[in-house]
């Protein structure tokens, strides 16, 4: 059996100095699930919450995503090479905005990065962040960017850290339970970084 075969095109291609091209492309369910299910079900992405879905489950899962207008999926590639996963989402049609006063422009993320072979590459996810963020505020109407790691997930939120978000309050994601999608409730870190233009200027 062949697999799938995406013809979905990128919506952002990026040079990062020093690490390669990063592309970042709609995940196309079909072709691309095979792969994202062999990622999440790795105990390295336990706190990603799908670590008992089937490859089927998954396929549903992003083809649910791919129906909606205010949450999307990205398949990231590094000079060609798939290398994570990459969501983003309306903070105000999210169940986050049951946790915190959403403004407008907030945009949510979650990032999944694929494993990889050989020794860790010091400095892989904060280059592939450096692409991320420019995505993310390349729409106008984005001002702040918005996640919510595991609150036990302290390698998440080291890297959010040092990329320069800035930490929030701990919260209790609640419970969705839809026939499309369940997430269990789940104990997050907030953390937030503003759009460089929206800033308030100092002094």
């Amino acid at each position: 059996m062949t697999s799938a075969i995406s013809v979905r095109q990128p919506v952002h291609t990026q040079a990062v100095e020093g690490f390669g091209t990063v592309t970042i492309t709609p995940v196309d369910p079909a072709a691309d699930s095979a792969l994202i299910h062999s990622w999440v079900t790795q105990e390295r992405a336990r706190f990603w919450g799908m670590g008992e879905a089937s490859r089927e489950l998954v396929q549903e899962i992003y083809e649910d995503v791919d129906r909606r207008t205010t949450h999307h999926a990205f398949m990231v590639s590094r000079d060609g090479e798939q290398v994570a996963l990459f969501q983003t989402y309306e903070c105000a049609e999210d169940r986050v905005s049951e946790c915190y006063e959403v403004q407008p422009g907030d945009v949510g993320v979650h990032l999944l990065i694929g494993p990889t072979t050989g020794a860790a590459e010091h400095g892989f996810t904060g280059s592939l962040m450096t692409a991320f963020i420019a995505f993310v505020f390349s729409d106008d109407t984005a001002r702040r960017v918005v996640v919510e790691p595991d609150a036990r997930n302290a390698k998440a939120i080291s890297l959010m850290e040092r990329t320069g978000f800035v930490l929030g309050p701990e919260v209790v994601l609640p419970e969705i339970d839809l026939p499309e999608v369940y997430l269990p409730a789940k104990p997050a870190r907030l953390a937030f970084l503003t759009a460089p233009e929206a800033a308030p200027a100092a002094g």
